[in-house]
């Protein structure tokens, strides 16, 4: 209950903060502005980088997953030929 109201009041401070025409207001709304023109494409870079991570990693598990498969086929391959043999 407590973090609901404590994010309420955040989330009213944020607004109340930015909107300009406000009597006594704060009125950040340039510096809001320019935080984000910089701090979005160094987002969207930590986003870039991680998706880049994840695809490599996904890459590599999907090449020992084709292993695995040709390991286990030719085990039981040779599981049925030697079965066969006796």
């Amino acid at each position: 209950m407590v973090a609901l109201l404590v994010g309420i009041l955040f989330i009213l401070f944020a607004v109340y903060s930015v909107l300009p025409n406000i009597p006594y207001g704060l009125y950040w709304g340039p510096e809001v502005i320019a935080f984000l023109k910089g701090g979005v494409p160094v987002l969207v870079l930590f986003i870039g980088l991680i998706a880049l991570l994840i695809g490599i990693a996904d890459i590599k598990d999907s090449i020992e997953a084709k292993k695995e498969e040709a390991k286990d086929a030719k085990e039981e391959t040779k599981d049925n030929s030697g079965s066969s043999a006796e």
